[in-house]
């Protein structure tokens, strides 16, 4: 197993494809503490795992996130997957202030917070790893408002961390992933628009993977499969850029 005595914490970890990757982690050998604002989604996702803890601690409140590591104690494996509350699907003339702002202060926050303290941590005992997840929009995306933005923050602290943390043995490195079928889903997006249903959500899923280079979208077994290599040993020459998972969305 990849990640056998590992100690991760999953931020996020009740969402799609934060519970997959607490799942996959757990699978191969983690002691995995799934984090997230939500009990009832965190415990559903932990149900069937091992030696799994589950923690409701907010990712933006910095003192939270502090005082949830100093009772986990040492970690080898942290990885952000928090929401950001983004708004898609409008043009930027035509979007409001706060829905543009919104995922790039949140995401920024989030990222920032849970990544400092894990890896503060981590360059104490010489060794971690820091992982985050965006959908590699910061190369250029119309229509998806301040995901752009948000992304391109979350590029740009993974870098500098790496930059800053290898000395010290620490690894920071992201995925790049967008429009995974598994999350994409009536039930999900229906809370952002009522009129949607299936046959739109296909047509949608359609229409990005023609855009794709393998003209197929990314799958979250492809996701999370990525995320636990990453996290383990076999990946300790990967630091300091992002993966892409997107099934050739754009080059990397």
């Amino acid at each position: 197993m990849l990640l056998t005595d590992k100690t991760a914490i999953v931020y996020g970890a009740g969402g799609s494809i934060g519970s997959a990757v607490a799942r996959a982690f757990a699978r191969e050998g983690a002691r995995v503490h799934l984090v997230g604002r939500t009990r009832e989604t965190l415990e559903a996702a932990a149900a069937d795992l091992k030696d799994a803890e589950v923690a409701v601690v907010d990712a933006l409140d910095e003192a939270a996130v502090e005082a949830h590591l100093d009772r986990v104690g040492a970690v080898d494996i942290s990885f952000n997957l928090v929401s950001r509350g983004d708004v898609q699907g409008l043009p930027l003339t035509e979007m409001a202030v706060d829905d543009y702002l919104r995922p790039v202060l949140n995401g920024t926050r989030a990222n920032f917070i849970t990544a400092r303290a894990a890896a503060r941590r981590m360059a104490e005992r010489g060794s971690g790893v820091v992982l985050t997840l965006n959908s590699g929009s910061a190369h250029g995306s119309p229509m998806m408002g301040g995901t752009g933005p948000a992304d391109a923050a979350t590029d740009t602290l993974v870098r500098n961390l790496a930059m800053e943390l290898g000395p010290r043995g620490v690894r920071a490195v992201g995925l790049w992933a967008a429009g995974v079928p598994e999350t994409l889903t009536v039930e999900k997006l229906g809370r952002i628009n009522p009129d949607l249903n299936e046959a739109v959500i296909q047509g949608i899923l359609d229409n990005l993977a023609g855009m794709r280079m393998t003209r197929r979208n990314p799958t979250l077994a492809e996701i999370t499969e990525t995320a636990v290599f990453l996290a383990s040993d076999h990946a300790a020459g990967i630091t300091g850029t992002f993966v892409n998972v997107t099934a050739g969305m754009f080059p990397g």
